[in-house]
């Protein structure tokens, strides 16, 4: 059963963002491309191992995708966590082509691709160390001790796995994608004597929701990026220019001549992954382009934003799931 769904990652909404704001011959442009890149591929990794996790009973293995929890003053990530009442998986997934060597002697992955050969860092060494926060976190949060396994999960069919022959631990800890379910089989019967109660299960389940906390990032700070050099305006969704104006309560395109009801809240929703996650009526008006004031209330308040304030002080806020409306808008 699944407890927590995997959603776009707000980073690949920030990265989309950035490059719809940035001119292409921005020096940083091709960077971030590259960035978002690489973002996609691991989202489309995980989202592949789906497709093996739901011949899973939904009775025995609850799942919760994408967790950000909090150990002391330090946060760590899950791809995937699998749970059930005798013990916990932690799926680290990821999405690399070529042939991968799992390098013990130097502690390092090593692929090989078109005659080019890249390390990375081991991914078996920073799923561990998940391994020890989460159990760090259950003591921490005074959840009943269950025992928390880990597996490195290939998502690319087509790569080829190597390591060296007494690598047990690469042996018993990777796999691709299409051999998750085995290996959880597998998992389980080392825990038969063990189990705890589904009403602890339950409990621990809703700690780990409530203990989730998305990753914010200020993403023009994160590239070293002025508020300045991004492009201000409403983009046409027909023809991608930024040339939208207002006219008898539509936006019509100066460049397609097309018109558009809504087009500012994609606008607003740039603003929201960029700038900040709060506007007031004179930041909408100078990101927008909009000469009015009484438009501009008009406008926000048709959205049914949450706020704060009155009159000229009115803050609008974002609200929840604003931007996955805005994706599946999209």
């Amino acid at each position: 059963m699944i407890v927590k769904e995997r959603k776009i990652p707000i980073h690949i909404l920030k990265l989309e963002a950035l490059l719809r704001r940035l001119p292409d011959s921005h020096p940083k442009y091709s960077k971030i491309e590259g960035d978002l890149a690489k973002r996609w591929a691991g989202y489309r990794g995980e989202q592949s191992l789906e497709y093996y996790l739901e011949s899973l009973s939904e009775n025995e293995y609850f799942i919760l995708h994408d967790l950000r929890l909090k150990n002391g003053n330090y946060f760590f990530q899950i791809d995937t966590l699998i749970l059930s009442t005798k013990f916990a998986l932690i799926l680290e997934v990821k999405n690399i082509a070529g042939e991968l060597f799992f390098d013990k002697s130097f502690n390092q992955l090593i692929r090989k691709q078109n005659n080019k050969e890249e390390g990375f860092s081991n991914p078996i060494t920073q799923t561990k160390r998940q391994q020890m926060q989460l159990n760090s976190w259950l003591a921490l949060n005074k959840i009943s001790p269950l025992p928390v396994e880990y597996l490195i999960v290939i998502s690319n069919s087509a790569s080829i796995i190597k390591t060296q022959t007494w690598n047990t631990e690469a042996f018993k800890k990777v796999c691709h994608a299409g051999e998750v379910v085995e290996k959880i089989e597998r998992i389980e019967n080392l825990y038969n004597k063990y189990e705890i109660s589904s009403k602890e299960i339950r409990k621990l389940i809703k700690v780990l929701l409530k203990s989730h906390h998305p990753q914010t990032q200020d993403i023009l700070h994160s590239y070293d990026i002025n508020r300045s050099e991004i492009r201000t305006g409403i983009q046409c969704p027909s023809c991608a220019v930024f040339s939208l104006i207002r006219a008898y309560g539509r936006w019509l395109c100066n460049s397609c001549f097309q018109k558009f009801k809504d087009a500012h809240r994609s606008a607003l929703a740039d603003y929201f992954l960029l700038i900040n996650g709060t506007i007031k009526n004179q930041d909408f008006r100078e990101f927008c382009h909009i000469p009015s004031r009484h438009i501009a209330t008009q406008l926000l308040n048709s959205l049914n934003l949450p706020h704060t304030g009155t009159n000229k002080s009115r803050i609008y806020h974002e609200p929840p799931n604003f931007l996955e409306s805005m994706n599946e808008v999209n």
